[in-house]
């Protein structure tokens, strides 16, 4: 499993080693050791969430506020989508930046999206399956959001916008500019 910080350090990306031959192949998708290791804290994952959509479904960019904050380390099972996360950190040296990376059932890749931040992804291929751990259940009361199309954070979603298939949630997001619903830079969410 090979772990590597993004240009937001924070971020990891996560290329586990599959092994496979003529039969098929074989993966260990988590390792809580390793993980932990790399990322110097411990991160109790507590529920597994997936998501069947077609091509053009876009979902995020999303969030939940501290105490009900989460990390999630996401997937694809089956299929492909770019995968977003935006720092919403102020102060942070990064904030408003993303980083992107394009998960599939193919390159078994994982992010690693820490608390602080938004995250989203579109899907490239139609019957995508989605995967990911979280740290911290739902919580409808500390759920929040920021536009996709916010142009202060010049995300490229790779389909045109008339592709896009959006909840209506999703559609009513605030810029991040006109929200107030952020984090700290500095501040240990994970204590």
């Amino acid at each position: 499993m090979q772990f590597t910080r993004t240009a937001i350090p924070d971020v990891i990306l996560i290329e586990p080693a599959v092994h496979g031959d003529e039969r098929g192949y074989f993966v260990e998708t988590f390792r809580e050791d390793k993980l932990e290791a790399f990322v110097g804290y411990t991160i109790n994952f507590c529920q597994d969430n997936e998501s069947k959509s077609s091509k053009g479904v876009l979902r995020g960019l999303h969030y939940q506020l501290h105490p009900a904050a989460q990390t999630k380390l996401v997937r694809v099972i089956q299929g492909r989508v770019l995968d977003v996360a935006v720092d919403i950190r102020k102060n942070s040296p990064t904030f408003g930046q993303h980083v992107w990376a394009e998960l599939s059932s193919e390159n078994k890749k994982q992010l690693l999206v820490p608390r602080g931040f938004a995250h989203g992804f579109v899907v490239l291929e139609d019957d995508t399956i989605f995967a990911y751990k979280v740290d911290n259940y739902y919580s409808p009361e500390n759920d929040r959001g920021i536009a996709f199309d916010d142009p202060g954070l010049g995300i490229d979603w790779m389909l045109s916008h008339g592709e896009l298939k959006l909840s209506d949630k999703d559609t009513k997001q605030p810029k991040l500019s006109q929200t107030n619903d952020l984090f700290e830079y500095g501040v240990n969410y994970y204590a």
